[in-house]
């Protein structure tokens, strides 16, 4: 049982949580400016201002690299890792999304003619933008220099 209190107290991993939680929040935030509605479903969703994957890693890394040292293995490890996230949030899962918007306009063109279709539409969004990956990570990297400043 210990074990567990140990993770509870894990002060780079709460962090990171913080920087994700925040991130998804401030969808909201942007989803209400730009439409002036509440739309819960961006909490949830994937894809969006500011990337909240990107923000996680972004904080985990600068936190590991804050206790552990930048020198470090485990700064080493963390970082690839917030690399490999973050292209694959901007890169894969974005080129994804572009493929499911033109196979989704496929089937909607030929199949314009009463033509039964019964197979649910490709999500479209899927990945995000560079310029939502660099928010995030900026937005991971200050929280976590922010969560150290008041330790």
């Amino acid at each position: 049982m210990q074990d567990f209190g140990d993770i509870i107290h894990n002060q780079v991993l709460l962090v990171a949580l913080v920087a994700c939680l925040l991130a998804q929040a401030l969808k909201l935030v942007i989803e209400f400016a730009k439409h002036h509605k509440v739309n819960l479903r961006v909490l949830v969703e994937t894809g969006g201002m500011p990337s909240a994957h990107s923000a996680l890693v972004a904080a985990l890394a600068t936190g590991v690299g804050q206790t552990a040292g930048w020198a470090s293995s485990q700064f080493a490890i963390a970082i690839i890792f917030a690399v490999i996230v973050m292209y694959d949030a901007a890169g894969v899962r974005q080129a994804a999304g572009k493929q499911a918007r033109i196979l989704n306009q496929i089937i909607d063109e030929f199949f314009q003619e009463d033509q039964q279709f019964n197979e649910d539409r490709l999500k479209e969004l899927l990945g995000h933008t560079p310029v939502q990956v660099i928010a995030g990570s900026i937005l991971g990297i200050a929280i976590s220099w922010l969560a150290e400043i008041a330790y």
